[in-house]
């Protein structure tokens, strides 16, 4: 199937993705620009993927001030070369994740950031809520995961749901960056500060 300019020029503008790479996924997916969309984006994983034991220690601080001065964030945001660093589109998402920070409260960036006993502690907890519903003893085990699943995504930075478009999460914007930029990227800490609350 032949695909026209047009349409890789709109393929490429929406996902930054080299031209070649959008022409030959609207041909794999019969012109289908969603269905393109979510080829390039498996790609992109994949290739972040194969970059995550390369060392990100370039990088900016993005920051944001809410409420008046009174709710603040501050992020690092990673990458491997102070080209990339410099880069409108990165600080751009440095800021965005920022902004994200402040209105979502996440509690650590990722999975493997929740301290084990956090983990076992959550894991008691749905498995005693479980057991007082009454459900089968046979699916305990998997309602517990699925709600250990839900409290991932509602306290890690990468897994939230991007509160500026809620389809993507954190760490889809990530990848996607790092896809678009060839370097891995990585989100290495935040603080979020409010008036009046510790911690």
């Amino acid at each position: 199937m032949s695909v026209s300019a047009k349409e890789v020029k709109i393929l490429r503008d929406r996902t930054g993705a080299g031209m070649l790479d959008c022409k030959k996924a609207l041909e794999e997916t019969s012109g289908d620009m969603e269905a393109a969309i979510d080829l390039l984006r498996t790609r992109g994983a994949a290739k972040a993927a194969k970059r995550a034991d390369r060392s990100a220690n370039q990088g900016t601080i993005g920051h944001y001030l809410h409420h008046g001065g009174r709710l603040g964030v501050i992020v690092e945001l990673n990458c491997e070369t102070d080209f990339v660093a410099n880069t409108d589109e990165f600080k751009a998402l440095a800021r965005d994740i920022a902004m994200h920070v402040a209105a979502a409260s996440p509690t650590v960036v990722s999975e493997q950031d929740v301290p084990p006993e956090v983990v076992e502690r959550e894991r008691q907890i749905y498995l005693e809520q479980v057991r007082a519903e009454g459900k089968p003893e046979k699916i305990h085990e998997k309602i517990v995961e699925g709600k250990l699943r839900k409290f991932f995504e509602e306290s890690t930075l990468l897994k939230q749901p991007f509160v500026k478009d809620p389809d993507r999460t954190v760490g889809d914007l990530v990848t996607e960056l790092s896809a678009k930029t060839g370097e891995k990227v990585e989100v290495g800490r935040f603080t979020r500060f409010e008036v009046g609350r510790a911690g």
